[in-house]
């Protein structure tokens, strides 16, 4: 971490770096937005990228890291602390590598540059350990980066500011599932809007998100995840929009795989009011980095971990509020729900309860005796997504989950 810490940032084609908030000038029409300042700070950190598959030389078996959360995080802090008078890091400084630092073992990107090639008509694909994925986790996040870079292109920051200053209000996830627990006095439930997934498939082939949506709420949802990765998991933001528009109140959280702070401001310029950070892929400097970014947009962020070097990486981060514990291996894809109880047990839960951080379960709870087991460990909310969106009516699939019917209006009879 404090490799990271104090590493200058990689190099940049192109121009110098504009003066604060300059680029934010164009065009005209945008000078005079009505963003937070802090926002508007935020927002000067966006600059030109490097193509998205630029690598280390093969020799080194590092990963050059050119996301936008590590190389500004020091701006950012410069921005919120004043940077104690730190002298600028050299803008032809050599980047930093992101695996290993905190345990992270996934890669950014291809060491190697990419495995496909192409010699005039013919195309060919050459693999070798630097250029192919060690396991789906690694190959979603390689992919992820490459969209992101494209995406980014079409959409660079200082043209979401219209979209961010007409997004809806950011509700309090948070708050809704403390709220959810003192009612049902059963662990909250974020039901997931998930139409497949790499492992499963197609998970619904009569996928109406707005319908599933209001289904969910009707039935005792305290918070909604919607899918947006559209590759692996068949989402899209589109259905993350759609279902804000459409009036659903439950706070949403935008689950995706986040690798780059321009994905926290595009998920909030859709409505989401949380998203997701995984600690499998982010170090804790960029965690901490975009916990400020979220505070100041006005979303909450699940932090979700898979065993117990994540989690107490993640105990030990400031700001934490939401814990998710994901019983699935992302590396493997296989799933133990034994695995909740293993990293609250001990200190470890006392200290979560201390910091009154809330624990979410994910991933293998299907029975009122799953929902049991992890509420005996410690959770206090629960994310199900094929448990329910498998059934033929997934919100009245709620009741079968807890064993009881838990819906807003059950509750007030």
């Amino acid at each position: 971490m404090e490799a990271l810490a104090t590493a200058p940032a990689p190099s940049r084609p192109g121009p110098p770096p504009p003066t604060r908030c300059s680029h934010l000038r164009r065009p005209k029409a945008l000078a005079t937005s009505k963003l937070p300042r802090r926002v508007i700070a935020a927002l000067h950190m966006d600059g030109p990228r490097a193509a998205p598959l630029r690598c280390t030389p093969a020799e080194t078996d590092a990963v050059a890291t050119t996301s936008d959360q590590t190389e500004t995080a020091a701006a950012v802090e410069a921005t919120e602390l004043g940077n104690n008078g730190a002298p600028a890091p050299a803008a032809d400084a050599p980047a930093a590598s992101i695996e290993g630092l905190d345990g992270i073992k996934i890669r950014r990107r291809p060491v190697t540059g990419p495995s496909v090639h192409h010699v005039g008509p013919f195309q060919f694909r050459l693999e070798n350990e630097g250029n192919t994925p060690r396991n789906i986790l690694e190959k979603i996040v390689w992919n992820k980066d490459v969209e992101i870079w494209q995406m980014k292109e079409k959409m660079p920051l200082y043209r979401l500011k219209g979209p961010l200053d007409n997004a809806p209000p950011a509700r309090d996830f948070v708050a809704a599932l403390k709220a959810s627990y003192d009612r049902t006095a059963l662990p909250a439930l974020i039901a997931e809007v998930k139409k497949g997934s790499p492992s499963r498939g197609v998970l619904r082939e009569n996928f109406e998100p707005v319908e599933i949506a209001q289904a969910y709420e009707k039935n005792g949802a305290a918070c909604l995840s919607v899918l947006t990765d559209s590759k692996f998991f068949q989402g899209s933001f589109d259905y993350l929009e759609a279902i804000r528009n459409a009036g659903v109140k439950c706070p949403l959280l935008c689950k995706e795989f986040i690798i780059d702070a321009w994905q926290l401001y595009y998920a909030r310029s859709k409505g989401a009011d949380a998203v997701l950070l995984i600690a499998a892929i982010l170090p804790d400097r960029d965690i901490s980095y975009m916990l400020k970014i979220c505070k100041i947009l006005g979303m909450a962020a699940l932090v979700e971990v898979h065993d117990e070097r994540e989690i107490d990486r993640v105990i030990g981060i400031d700001g934490i509020q939401l814990i998710g514990i994901n019983n699935r291996n992302l590396e493997t894809f296989e799933v133990d729900i034994s695995n909740t109880k293993k990293l609250l047990e001990g200190e470890r839960g006392q200290l979560i309860a201390q910091k009154d951080i809330i624990v979410v379960g994910e991933s293998g709870l299907f029975t009122p005796d799953h929902v049991s087991f992890v509420q005996d460990a410690g959770v206090k909310a629960i994310l199900v997504g094929e448990s329910l969106i498998k059934q033929e009516d997934p919100g009245k699939a709620i009741a079968g989950l807890f064993g009881k019917d838990i819906s807003p209006v059950s509750s007030a009879v």
